[in-house]
């Protein structure tokens, strides 16, 4: 028995009229019609009718009435025609089947625990329980190929520009990316660990110091951080570094790849150069550093048109140094009030003080010069809604970005099959962490914008940096910068992130001696592969690009996973475990 020469299940067409062949796999479903007996056989490549008949083959016919689903089995037989009015349009192979003359039943099935069908209504968790099953679902099996094509493509494309693979460890020193490490105990070395990689950073740096000009990886990376719909514990990205570069050459080589996977993989041509935007400006007109340009509407800022105006609520933010914000909502005049509220509730959620809007409540609040010249500056047509925000600046920005999106979504504004890239360029180098204290923007490694060095010191917030992030539909799907490769600045921005000296030589003494050996300008970029397959397949969970995903809360319901060490071995790793406190 050898299924490797045989022809897949959904590769026969009616070309293959009268060709004897073998097939191997999955009864999909079995059907019996009149003393004829009809299964679909399914493998990766798809399915095929295949028919037994008593009058033709009877042992094979009487085998076959014992088939259920799941059952993997071989079969043998001449490929036909299916009679007139019989083919199925829906099925790839749908014009012919296969009339058998030989049946094996290789191996038998539980009634599996859910459907193995596309449209399967299946509980999450069960999906992930048996994920060896969901991933026979046609559409599972369709993604992960993608996704294999998309990978090749890459590989092609890097290997066509000159850049060498290099695999990078897995075993690494704990690295600041912006979430916490996972760490791995070390036998020999008790009392101290290593941490997997977040991403292959200073590796790749140092691979330049080393004069390998031209690197990259499809990289696994690690992030030990609360779950999103859009994250994993565990991610996929193409990591990418080069010597001598400038944005420029980033952008091209960023630019032609993606122009090539969609060529290759899906056949749609992608105009290049990519649009691009300075990230102040982002901000300002989409109330994000992630814009999706599949829709139009824009956010205007009515500060200095609102300084006098009798709204307290809106006047009292200007006062205290804020911003108001306003948005035109396009026939947004038949919206309810329950609509509105919804919009609110929403905008409160992400931490702004409110909502107003007009036509409304705020009309008798607002003169009618303020009121035209807000519609002037927003846009709006004659049966539009405006919407305004009053916070400060950063906060307004994330409330407006959050509104238009909701908007476009429930307005149906967004125009599916469209593929907007868009350079979102230059970003910050640092910004706020959640409890207001500096941090840095994409990491600490990345080159402050050259006419931005005096304000290092004084006014951090505004240092622009040489970063940059290529943004699809409203997805960030690659980011990186230029790198630091001056000694001196990369202490100096560790310091100003509030790092000693000590801490500085402990964690990152390494990098800052091989500055010392000459050390080549350097830039580079990396691509999340989970967010572009998500991209790609038009899905909002990264489960669904991923053959062996984690739970939001960190668990493989598959593998039992994780789960607790055998004690000898926790004492080999000179590990005691402390049992969680419970609450009094």
């Amino acid at each position: 028995m050898s299924g490797f020469s045989a022809p897949h299940c959904g590769s026969l067409r009616g070309s293959d009229e009268g060709r004897e062949v073998e097939l191997y796999g999955w009864v999909a479903r079995r059907r019996d019609h009149g003393g004829l007996i009809f299964i679909d056989l399914r493998d990766r490549w798809g399915a095929v009718q295949v028919v037994f008949n008593p009058a033709q083959s009877p042992k094979a016919h009487e085998k076959a009435s014992d088939l259920r689903s799941e059952y993997v089995v071989r079969v043998g037989g001449k490929v036909a025609r299916r009679r007139a009015g019989a083919e199925n349009p829906r099925m790839a192979t749908g014009e012919v089947e296969v009339v058998a003359s030989d049946l094996e039943v290789i191996s038998v099935a539980r009634t599996p625990p859910f459907a193995i069908e596309d449209e399967v209504e299946a509980d999450e968790a069960l999906r992930l329980k048996y994920r060896y099953l969901d991933i026979r679902r046609p559409k599972m099996a369709q993604t992960l190929e993608l996704r294999h094509r998309v990978v090749q493509a890459i590989h092609r494309y890097m290997d066509g520009h000159e850049f060498m693979e290099v695999e990078t460890p897995m075993l690494l020193k704990g690295t600041p990316e912006g979430s916490r490490d996972f760490i791995v105990p070390s036998r020999l070395h008790p009392g101290e660990f290593f941490a997997l990689p977040q991403s292959p950073q200073q590796l790749k740096q140092l691979l330049m110091v080393a004069g390998i000009g031209r690197y990259y990886q499809i990289a696994r990376c690690l992030r030990d951080e609360d779950l999103r719909a859009d994250r994993v514990v565990e991610i996929t990205q193409l990591d990418v570094e080069m010597s001598f570069c400038t944005e420029e050459d980033v952008f091209t080589l960023i630019e032609g790849l993606w122009a090539t996977v969609w060529k290759d993989v899906l056949g749609i041509e992608i105009p290049t150069p990519f649009p691009r935007i300075d990230v102040q400006e982002s901000l300002l007109r989409y109330g994000t550093d992630k814009p999706d340009m599949r829709y139009e509407l824009e956010i205007a800022d009515v500060s200095d048109i609102l300084r006098q105006t009798r709204a307290s609520v809106l006047r009292g933010a200007l006062e205290t140094g804020g911003v108001v914000r306003c948005l035109a909502v396009p026939g947004g005049r038949d919206m309810s009030r329950r609509e509105l509220d919804e919009l609110a509730l929403l905008a409160k959620g992400a931490g702004a003080k409110g909502l107003a809007w007009f036509p409304g409540p705020l009309d008798r609040h607002l003169s009618e010069g303020e009121m035209s010249t807000i519609k002037s500056a927003a846009g709006a047509g004659a049966e539009d809604l405006i919407l305004l925000v009053a916070d400060r600046r950063r906060k307004a920005e994330t409330v407006m970005g959050l509104l238009r999106r909701e908007i476009a979504r429930r307005r149906k504004l967004i125009r599916q099959g469209e593929w907007k890239f868009l350079w979102v360029y230059p970003m910050y180098l640092f910004q706020e962490d959640d409890l207001g204290n500096l941090t840095y923007g994409h990491h600490p490694f990345t080159s402050p914008w050259p006419e931005d060095m005096d304000l290092l010191t004084e006014r951090p917030y505004d240092v622009r940096a040489r970063a940059y992030d290529c943004v699809l539909n409203g997805v960030e799907v690659s980011g990186g910068s230029i790198r630091i490769h001056d000694r001196e600045l990369q202490e100096r921005v560790f310091e100003i992130l509030g790092m000693d000296r000590e801490r500085i030589r402990a964690q990152f003494g390494h990098l800052l001696d091989a500055f010392e050996y000459g050390v080549p300008p350097h830039g580079g970029i990396a691509a999340g592969i989970d967010r572009l397959m998500m991209a790609i397949t038009g899905t909002e969970n990264v489960r669904d690009v991923v053959a062996f995903p984690k739970t939001q809360s960190h668990q493989d319901l598959m593998l039992g996973a994780p789960s607790p060490v055998d004690p000898q071995q926790l004492e080999e790793l000179h590990i005691r475990v402390v049992p969680p406190q419970k609450p009094s």
